[in-house]
């Protein structure tokens, strides 16, 4: 299964929608689908998933995953950063669900109220407001949790490239490179070469960068930190090297995307 990368820079979003398919995927955030009409046909990583009206499907950061649809659906989809919950950041970062479709997970009535609130809230922007949805967040994911069985992700069955992808995100501040890697994970640096382009259809850098501008765009929509700063935070050696990454991604300086979010604001 080729997998693309996808580099989402909002940390929260959540849709009602009547159609779920797409093409294979992964991100730093949790993908949570919760079905309501229909049916469909969800993977992650080499899991094949019989999702029908009532179940959950459940992505963790970094995990491969698509959709088949194959007729009329009706859906919630959250897409939600970890570090809003950090209460279960834990969770998310040192365990692994044995199965990413969770049976009768969109028939809690609690959970379903919570979802439908954040679908009228939209954007939160004051500061009550990100606590309300901070607070529904984790109603929604500590009843999706409860009925997901989790396992370690240090207990030897991470693949070689979820064993990559995890060092990169805990270490995405610091020098990363092939040679880094094999000497680190000891997996030749030629073979995880070959996991990234075969499976990501990008190189190694290119995922790393992609990596570090995801959370530099964090940062900047906190607004506490300078550019200089940033750049320096999420692992650029230069300000230069910082602006040409973040460019070729977002195609805008940090800059402009600042004063983007800005904007937005007004």
């Amino acid at each position: 299964m080729i997998a693309f990368w996808e580099n989402r820079t909002n940390a929260f979003h959540i849709s009602e929608r009547k159609r779920l398919g797409c093409a294979a995927h992964l991100h730093h955030h949790l993908e949570l689908v919760l079905f309501l009409e229909g049916d469909c046909v969800g993977f992650a990583d080499a899991e094949r998933c019989e999702i029908a009206a009532g179940d959950a499907f459940l992505a963790f950061p970094e995990q491969v995953h698509r959709f088949e649809s194959h007729g009329p659906e009706r859906l919630y989809i959250l897409i939600v950063e970890p570090e809003l919950m950090p209460e279960l950041s834990s969770l998310f970062s040192g365990s692994f669900p044995e199965s990413a479709l969770i049976k009768g997970g969109a028939q809690d009535k609690l959970l379903l109220e919570a979802a439908e609130q954040l679908l009228a809230m939209k954007n939160p922007e004051t500061v009550a407001q990100k606590a309300i949805r901070k607070g529904l967040l984790l109603t929604i994911f500590g009843k999706i949790l409860q009925k997901c069985a989790l396992t370690d992700t240090h207990a030897g069955t991470s693949n070689a490239f979820r064993a990559v992808v995890e060092y990169c995100t805990a270490h995405y501040d610091s020098d990363l490179s092939l040679s880094i890697l094999e000497r680190e994970l000891h997996i030749s640096k030629y073979y995880i070469s070959h996991l990234f382009s075969a499976r990501l259809r990008i190189s190694f850098n290119d995922y790393v960068n992609s990596l570090r501008v995801s959370h530099a765009c964090r940062f900047l929509r906190e607004d506490k930190h300078s550019i200089t700063e940033i750049g320096s935070l999420v692992g650029f050696s230069t300000l230069r090297t910082f602006n040409r990454a973040f460019q070729k991604q977002m195609g805008q300086t940090p800059s402009e995307y600042k004063k983007s979010i800005g904007k937005d604001k007004l």
